[in-house]
C-alpha cells in the first residue's frame, strides 16, 4: 500500500477500546497510533492488545487537539455522524492521512472538527463501538488505496473476470464453475 496513515482517538476513556485499536492499526498497517486528552489506565491495554503494538507501533499521546504535531503532508480526517459528513464508501483517500475518532459516548469537539480537513461517516443507523469503527475505516482504507484487483462484476467471479471477455454472461470462468 502507497502512502501512511495514523489512527486515533479524541477523549477516549476505555482503555481496552484503545488496546483494540492499537491491535486492529498494526493488523493493518498503520504507520502511527494517537490520543488527544485521553483518560485511560495503559495497563489495561494490554489486556486487549495481545499483539504487543507497541512494540511496532508508536503511540503519540496529546493533552488538546491544538498539542497535535502531525507529518508535514498527512491530512487530519475526522470520523463522526454529522450532516455534513462524506459517506465514508464515497470518500477517496488521502495518500497519508491521520483517522481521528471521536470519544465512546460523545461528538468529535468543535475544536478537533475545525482542524480535520475532511469529515466521513460510516452510513449505520446508529454509532457503532469505537474500536469497531477504527477497523471499518482502516478496511476501507485498505481496499481503496491498497492496489487490489477490482471487485468482479458477476457473483463468484474471479477477479478480472468479465462476463463476455473469455466467457459469456452465463457461465462462470472454469474454477467457478459448480461440479
Amino acid at each position: 500500500m502507497r502512502g501512511y496513515f495514523g489512527i486515533g482517538a479524541e477523549r477516549i476513556s476505555k482503555a481496552m477500546n484503545l488496546g483494540a485499536i492499537l491491535r486492529t492499526g498494526h493488523a493493518f498497517g498503520a504507520s502511527f497510533a494517537f490520543t488527544v486528552n485521553a483518560r485511560h489506565s495503559a495497563r489495561e491495554i494490554h489486556l486487549s492488545d495481545t499483539a504487543k503494538s507497541e512494540a511496532h507501533l508508536p503511540l503519540y499521546e496529546w493533552t488538546g487537539i491544538e498539542d497535535m504535531r502531525l507529518p508535514k503532508g498527512c491530512v487530519l480526517i475526522g470520523v463522526e455522524l454529522d450532516p455534513a459528513a462524506v459517506q465514508l464508501p464515497s470518500f477517496r483517500h488521502p495518500l497519508n492521512a491521520a483517522y481521528l475518532l471521536g470519544p465512546e459516548k460523545g461528538d468529535l469537539s468543535p475544536e478537533a472538527k475545525a482542524k480535520c480537513a475532511h469529515l466521513v461517516q460510516i452510513p449505520t443507523k446508529f454509532c457503532v463501538n469505537l474500536s469497531v469503527a477504527a477497523a471499518i475505516v482502516m478496511y476501507d482504507r485498505m481496499i481503496s488505496v491498497g492496489g487490489f484487483a477490482r471487485r468482479p462484476v458477476a457473483s463468484m467471479a474471479q477477479p478480472g473476470f468479465r462476463p463476455g471477455k473469455g466467457g459469456s454472461k452465463t457461465e462462470a470462468p472454469p474454477a467457478n464453475r459448480r461440479r
